[in-house]
């Protein structure tokens, strides 16, 4: 039996329905019993620029995207320019055949940079600087041509159903592509009608004219090219499995965990995190916990995290969602929450900084940012989830590290997870427990919000509790929460609250604060998306022969030394591998453990790793052929 693993690429002008074109044919995948693995990527551009996504489809378990694709579809020239290298030999190109005389002159949107490059490798190659001259080179590579008149298909589809406004809807030119690729492949057409119908399912006439439009061109395809080595028939689905975009482990998640009050302001890529909560906003989770959420758009990040600080003082499970911008601006009320001991949890979708940097491209620029975050010594956590399926258990566990120590929790995702779209096992929310730690049903009188305990955790009211009265205030305090300047009184304060960190590190269990996947003499270390493609290379390197072992840290601060050290005892090479210019998790890991790191693969072109990229970069490392600093550069 042999295994699959194809990719499909889909690119087009922004605005052009490439998102929702994507989502057909991962959805049509995962129907049929594939793994999926989907990237979109796009320019901070409401309309216009380019925007392309890649699927990849599996038999088994996978986790990253590759470099090459078997087979692209192209409905305008930008994508023929800026992607036809990317097709794997053997593999195909779908294009409009209108746009075959197409210069690069004439696409206005090409940056400068890639068309000097472009233009030298044309010219090298004798090559005209037109969408032709790619398609020639992409021949020469025993890539197969499928040229289709997209404008000849709505025409005759017109005149078939009698409906002359099909005539000029090119925003149907992504339905096209998609059954097109489908039809060459020879996916079964019915998953294909139920993905329509399910995208559209609030838009029936659209669904109708775009399920013609599917039957029509994915007919064309199967009668006009049969050349294509590749077929998906579809596979054996394995049960319980969803097809989820990355966003929604953490929105699902704080639900299923009782999280009931989110307070946020726009900003790429955080946003879809708290639309789709808005979306849903009554959602049923189990029979005894109803899914009930307000969330808020507010006039700036500062409000929203005012207004996460107080629902928490409520005793409401609060959190807010932003990215590197937006939680530039609330680590001065970060520190209000640290010295007043409020449970608040921050999603932090990372972005490439610094400034607005790349606001729609990914980077895991935030790290050292989050763990040095707020003037001042207070206790926070900063927990970091590898991949989208763990997000939603992890969501739960920041919850209840809030809750139990009483500190703010900053959860780290990052854009490769927000604009992921993955096939993972059905999230269970009987799995998450939730602990409220020492939050008081009823309060004695005599209560003092701050007072000295054995474990340096205060018993917590909630606003408005009879005798529960407390005062809150940004200056140092005393057991009530009156302000002290006492110098005895503010040692024992700052003591009672960093003593957390300590006790942080003892009661989380070891297993939430690192997962080894086995250590060799060679071992990576890495956190958050990275995790993904250094899984799948490692699966590679495997079928060379090569072991490499894998360390996944998730505890980032306070930082698990002892743990980890005891991890990489007998490792004799450490390399770390991370999406950002500095190797933030190496300093971190200097810092903390006084062992430096041997090698480094960063990416920060803002484009997500692939575990092409990342196998390549970690095979010259076993055989003493790379740079101590592997800088990857793979996307377009």
């Amino acid at each position: 039996m042999t295994e699959t693993d194809f990719s499909w690429l889909i690119g087009g002008p922004q605005g052009s329905g490439v998102e929702s074109g994507a989502n057909i044919f991962s959805r049509v995948c995962a129907e049929i019993g594939y793994q999926v693995f989907g990237k979109r990527e796009f320019y901070s551009n409401i309309k216009g620029e380019h925007s392309y996504f890649t699927v990849r489809i599996a038999d088994k378990k996978i986790h990253s995207n590759v470099n090459g694709v078997n087979l692209m579809a192209s409905f305008d020239a930008e994508t023929m320019f800026r992607h036809y290298d990317e097709v794997v030999s053997g593999g195909g190109i779908i294009f409009d055949s209108d746009i075959l005389e197409t210069t690069t002159d004439a696409v206005r949107t090409l940056d400068t940079p890639f068309k000097e490059r472009l233009h030298k490798e044309l010219e090298s190659k004798n090559k005209p600087f037109t969408v032709a001259g790619v398609l020639e080179i992409a021949k020469e590579k025993n890539i197969l041509l499928f040229p289709v008149s997209f404008k000849s298909i709505l025409h005759t589809l017109s005149e078939e159903t009698e409906n002359p406004r099909l005539r000029g809807l090119v925003r149907m030119y992504n339905v096209i592509g998609v059954s097109l690729s489908l039809g060459l492949v020879k996916m079964p057409t019915n998953s294909l009608h139920n993905a329509i119908e399910s995208i559209f399912s609030k838009k029936p006439e659209i669904a109708k004219i775009n399920q013609q439009t599917a039957t029509f061109s994915y007919n064309y395809a199967t009668t006009k090219f049969d050349t294509f080595v590749h077929t998906l028939p579809g596979t054996e689905k394995e049960p319980g499995t969803l097809l989820v975009q990355g966003f929604q482990g953490t929105a699902l998640g704080k639900m299923a965990c009782g999280c009931r009050f989110q307070p946020y302001y726009p900003i790429t890529p955080a946003s879809d995190e708290s639309v789709f909560l808005e979306s849903h906003e009554l959602l049923e989770i189990i029979g005894d916990r109803p899914g009930s959420i307000a969330v808020i758009q507010t006039e700036d990040e500062i409000s929203a995290m005012g207004m996460t600080i107080g629902g928490a003082l409520t005793g409401t499970r609060s959190a807010t969602c932003t990215s590197g911008p937006g939680f530039a601006l609330m680590t001065e009320m970060l520190g209000w929450a640290g010295i007043n001991e409020v449970p608040i949890v921050i999603t932090n979708y990372q972005r490439s900084g610094p400034s607005t940097g790349l606001p729609t491209r990914h980077g895991q620029d935030d790290l050292l940012f989050s763990i040095f975050a707020g003037h001042g010594d207070f206790p926070k956590i900063v927990y970091a989830s590898g991949e989208i399926e763990e997000s939603f258990y992890d969501t739960g566990n920041c919850f209840n590290y809030a809750d139990v120590f009483q500190v703010p929790v900053i959860h780290m995702m990052d854009k490769f997870h927000a604009s992921s779209v993955i096939t993972c096992k059905k999230w269970d929310a009987e799995k998450i427990s939730i602990d409220r730690g020492k939050l008081l049903e009823t309060v004695e009188d005599g209560y003092r919000r701050f007072e000295f305990t054995d474990d340096g955790i205060s018993p917590r009211s909630r606003l408005g509790m009879d005798n529960g009265i407390f005062w809150n205030t940004g200056d140092e305090s005393d057991e009530t929460g009156h302000i002290s300047e006492d110098p005895v009184s503010r040692v024992k304060m700052m003591d009672k609250r960093m003593s957390r960190l300590d006790l942080i590190l003892e009661k989380i269990p070891k297993e939430e604060q690192a997962i080894s996947f086995g250590t060799h003499d060679f071992t990576v270390i890495s956190w958050g998306s990275a995790v993904g493609p250094v899984k799948d290379a490692l699966e590679m390197l495997k079928k060379d022969g090569i072991s490499i072992g894998l360390i996944q840290l998730k505890l980032m601060h306070p930082f698990p030394a002892d743990y980890v050290k005891s991890l990489l005892d007998d490792v004799k090479t450490i390399i770390d591998v991370e999406a950002n210019q500095s190797g933030q998790l190496g300093k971190i890991f200097k810092q903390n453990l006084q062992r430096d790191i041997d090698y480094f693969i960063l990416k920060y072109t803002g484009r997500a790793m692939t575990s092409t990229e990342v196998y390549d970069s970690l095979k010259r490392i076993v055989q003493n052929k790379a740079d101590r600093r592997e800088v990857l550069m793979h996307g377009a």
